[in-house]
């Protein structure tokens, strides 16, 4: 502690020593690094500016104070949501260089958290989705039509079908579908894998998409193993599945502002509305923590409101019908 005194550790080398643990200790994706890394050199940037110093800031030289007139800062154009995340990075440094012995104390400690709404998750109801891929379906059984139709197929009918990320979807490969048992290996936040059952109607797709894609454009599958592939036969991006889902609602006749991790809740939503444990759903979306997956729940609560009426022995509705 005494070395930390005399010389402190700079921020800038503090976020770069964080940034590599992020990386190559805990696995996270460049995405998530650089989205951590993005938000901690802002703070940087701004606590330098409030600090009106010359001086390289320490890691030892914020202060609750600080951090305080930095989150105003952040207050006059970024939503709380934002604001707490650019928090939560800030937090997530000093944890980490406290637990290495890089820091003496943790000036987040008694900063309280932006006051957010719960933001409830977008999803599609049964009708609507079924809407949503048959409409899809149908325009690939018009005559000529493109194998970028029966992809767009397969793409919807397997992230409804397992509830997967759309990074997870983009990065996965040919051989992570195992068509015979209808299983997909996914590899997840953390490079963590898991299986996930793919169900029968998506894999019909697959195999569809799979037929069109060989017949029209057959140097692909030699190019690229890539489960999803773009127009020149490259991986599928991200940006682009989004791009082809508004398309595709539009085209559906559906007008709600959904991205494809909307999919995923609508996966989550149907099979807890269908009474599945949420244990299982958990391991399936591969949430490290049961709290995260509990957000799906209150997409049900009238359900489970109408289950207990009639199931429960103390129900109102059913001492009202004279049965204690």
């Amino acid at each position: 502690s005494e070395e930390l005194m005399q010389n402190p550790l700079s921020l800038q080398q503090a976020i770069d020593l964080f940034a590599a643990h992020l990386q190559f200790e805990r696995g996270l994706s460049e995405e998530t690094v650089r989205a951590y890394t993005s938000d901690l050199r802002q703070f940087h940037e701004l606590a330098s500016k409030l600090e009106k110093k010359k001086d390289i800031l320490s890691v030892e030289s914020i202060t609750p104070t600080l951090i305080r007139a930095y989150l105003a800062q952040l207050h006059k154009n970024l939503e709380k949501t934002t604001q707490a995340r650019k928090l939560s990075a800030l937090r997530s440094l000093y944890r980490y260089l406290l637990e290495n012995g890089l820091a003496q104390r943790n000036p987040t400690e008694l900063i309280h958290n932006p006051k957010t709404r719960v933001k409830l998750p977008s999803f599609l109801g049964v009708d609507e989705v079924f809407q949503f891929l048959k409409s899809i379906e149908k325009s690939c059984q018009s005559p000529g039509a493109s194998w970028r139709r029966w992809r767009n197929w397969a793409i919807f009918e397997l992230l409804y079908s397992t509830g997967v990320r759309v990074s997870e979807l983009v990065g996965a490969n040919e051989g992570d579908i195992d068509f015979e048992n209808g299983m997909m290996r996914v590899l997840g936040k953390g490079r963590k894998e898991r299986l996930v059952p793919v169900g029968g109607k998506a894999i019909e797709t697959l195999t569809a998409y799979f037929s069109n894609l060989d017949l029209q454009l057959p140097t692909a599958r030699v190019q690229s193993s890539a489960l999803f592939r773009n127009s020149r036969g490259g991986r599928l991006s991200a940006r682009s599945v989004h791009r082809i889902l508004i398309a595709e609602l539009r085209k559906s006749g559906l007008w709600q502002h959904l991205s494809p991790h909307s999919l995923r809740h609508t996966f989550a939503t149907h099979l807890l509305n269908a009474g599945a444990d949420l244990r299982a759903i958990q391991e399936m979306l591969g949430h490290s923590t049961l709290s995260t997956t509990q957000r799906y729940t209150h997409v049900h609560v009238e359900q489970l409101t109408r289950t207990y009426d009639l199931a429960h022995p103390r129900s109102r509705k059913r001492i009202g019908e004279g049965r204690e």
